[in-house]
């Protein structure tokens, strides 16, 4: 099976090019503008390309990485099927974590951005009479950052190797996370076979900030402080019944990867 991998050098795009490369598949990388890609076949497409963390300073980059490049794809490019990867951010302002929610955004809101950029990469792909377009919305992923990622937990171990972690937000804050093996595995899974055209991709799971924490602590004997005034943030719950019965999905527990961050 061949495969192409948009996004490669990233978190996700690196880990999904070695996991397949070690089944055997024949696995193509193409870099940041090259000028073929819409000229050869390139098997099954997983679009791993986005922006996360700095969104806000690079709006224009924004909407061509989510939007304007994908665009060009779908029109021209010759494809097996092609996955998009959106973001479990997207329910935002949702009563529902349930893919089929109604997703309300703010234009105004600075955040939301980065969600109407990815929905309206949704929305290509949803319109697209092709069955082998599909979605995932991916929740936080974990386990597979950079030591210097400024991502929510490498950030904790940086401060834990420190000495304290200071919490902008409450301890009781919490959101979905998911590791990025089961990222890996699942992924090409859909891409190639799967049933519906849009899936969360998440554990089901809401952690904690405490229970981050607490691992941190166990490990490293680090003071905790939380800033005054912190925000209790509680992200929704995300609903995986479809991967969990399509794919038989059990999450991996994703407090574990703390234990790897320190071997």
């Amino acid at each position: 099976m061949s495969w192409t991998i948009l996004g490669s050098s990233g978190t996700i795009g690196s880990r999904l090019v070695a996991r397949l490369r070690a089944a055997g598949q024949t696995v193509d990388t193409p870099g940041r503008g090259d000028a073929g890609l819409c000229r050869r076949p390139l098997g099954h497409v997983i679009y791993a390309i986005g922006l996360t963390a700095d969104f806000r300073r690079r709006p224009y980059d924004t909407v061509q990485a989510h939007v304007s490049v994908l665009a060009e794809l779908l029109q021209q490019a010759d494809f097996a099927s092609l996955l998009y990867l959106s973001s479990t951010r997207v329910y935002a302002h949702a009563a529902s974590g349930h893919e089929d929610s109604p997703l309300p955004v703010l234009a105004q809101d600075p955040s939301d951005l980065y969600n109407l950029s990815k929905l309206m990469g949704e929305s290509l792909c949803l319109q697209d009479a092709r069955a082998g377009v599909r979605v995932a919305r991916l929740s936080n992923v974990v386990g597979g950052e950079d030591a210097d990622s400024v991502n929510f937990v490498p950030s904790l171990v940086r401060e834990a190797r420190g000495g304290c972690i200071v919490l902008q937000t409450a301890p009781d804050s919490s959101k979905d996370y998911i590791h990025i093996d089961d990222v890996a595995e699942l992924l090409p899974r859909i891409a190639a076979g799967g049933r519906e055209r849009l899936y969360n991709v998440a554990s089901g799971v809401q952690t904690t900030h405490a229970q981050w924490t607490a691992q941190l602590v166990a490990r490293t004997g680090c003071a905790i402080e939380v800033a005054p005034a912190a925000p209790s943030v509680r992200f929704i719950p995300i609903d995986i019944e479809r991967i969990r019965k399509e794919f038989d999905y059990q999450p991996r527990p994703v407090l574990a990867t703390i234990a790897n961050a320190f071997t």
